[in-house]
């Protein structure tokens, strides 16, 4: 098929490529324009345009894809459907219907659960047993479009947004790939979804990442897997922001009289807090300025003791 494909990250580059390497014509590719990056402010390119340069297609990157100009360049590459994924700009009613097929959205959840921007950290973050893609026909609404197609995947205890956003970008490769042969031969039977049966996943702050350790371990390790690497989840630990990359919910802790974020032991390759229900094995960490490391490495160079409190949400 003929096919104009907007997305901007990684997780779309993973479909871009999926859809080339099954031999659809890529007319062209739309993504974001080119934001500044770090100190020196220079302009990166994204993912996708990086990847569509490449192989050589047309890349436009509007501000506005609803611009009257815009879309007129739009209209001069030929295509049978448009494929989205985090493209990160709202489409017309225009651009909808521009092509025969519509607008086909490569969506990371299982649909209509954990529609909008951040459903790969909020699944983690929830405690999610499963998540996947879903392929849906795109309307006026936020993700409320007919579901056409979806593949699962299972969310393991070990799962982080990177490692399951990596899982899911292959998945949507997948996904797509084999939608648009149903579609081509006449089997896609469009689904509604079940307002009932939806939620948001808003996008995700860094204030976030502020640790309440009056909350259960369990739910402290799915926010640190949810929010790695970024935004990353914290506390303070002696006027100093620290970071916990890597933990481990212990249930088998005696809690009883500690405060939330108190430090109940230390070991040579780990260090265990109080939470409000059970303890928290911290295995990886990163004290503000100083790189990240392993809890065997970090308590090499910095002396922690029991009694010490980690301060969480709840104490500023």
């Amino acid at each position: 098929m003929k096919i104009v494909f907007m997305g901007t990250p990684d997780f779309a580059a993973g479909a871009l490529r999926a859809l080339t390497e099954a031999g659809h014509q890529i007319s062209a590719v739309v993504t974001q324009p080119d934001k500044p990056k770090g100190r020196s402010g220079e302009l990166m390119p994204s993912p996708v345009k990086m990847y569509a340069e490449q192989l050589g297609f047309p890349v436009l990157q509007p501000k506005r894809i609803k611009a009257p100009q815009a879309m007129e360049e739009l209209k001069g590459y030929p295509a049978d459907v448009f494929i989205v994924a985090a493209f990160g700009q709202i489409l017309s009613e225009e651009i909808l219907h521009m092509p025969p097929y519509g607008c086909l959205n490569i969506h990371a959840s299982l649909l209509p659960r954990y529609r909008g921007a951040s459903p790969i950290q909020r699944v983690i973050i929830d405690g999610e047993e499963k998540t996947g893609i879903t392929v849906m026909q795109m309307d006026a609404g936020i993700d409320t479009g007919d579901m056409l197609y979806k593949k699962e995947t299972e969310i393991t205890p070990e799962d982080t947004f990177e490692t399951l956003h990596d899982r899911l970008s292959v998945l949507g490769g997948q996904a797509i790939v084999e939608a648009l042969a149903l579609l081509e031969a006449g089997k896609l039977a469009p689904e509604k979804q079940k307002e009932e049966e939806s939620c948001y996943a808003p996008l995700i702050d860094k204030s976030m990442g502020r640790i309440d350790f009056t909350r259960p371990a369990q739910e402290i390790d799915r926010l640190i897997r949810g929010l790695t690497p970024w935004p990353s989840a914290y506390a303070g630990y002696r006027g100093k922001q620290l970071k916990i990359w890597r933990a481990a919910p212990t249930l088998a802790v005696n809690t009883c009289g500690r405060r939330p974020g108190e430090i109940l032991s230390v070991e040579k390759d780990s260090v265990t807090v109080a939470t409000g229900e059970g303890g928290l094995r911290i295995l990886e960490l990163q004290l503000e300025g100083k790189k990240r490391m392993t809890a065997r490495d970090f308590l090499l160079g910095v002396r922690m003791t029991p009694g010490e409190v980690l301060t969480g949400k709840t104490e500023g």
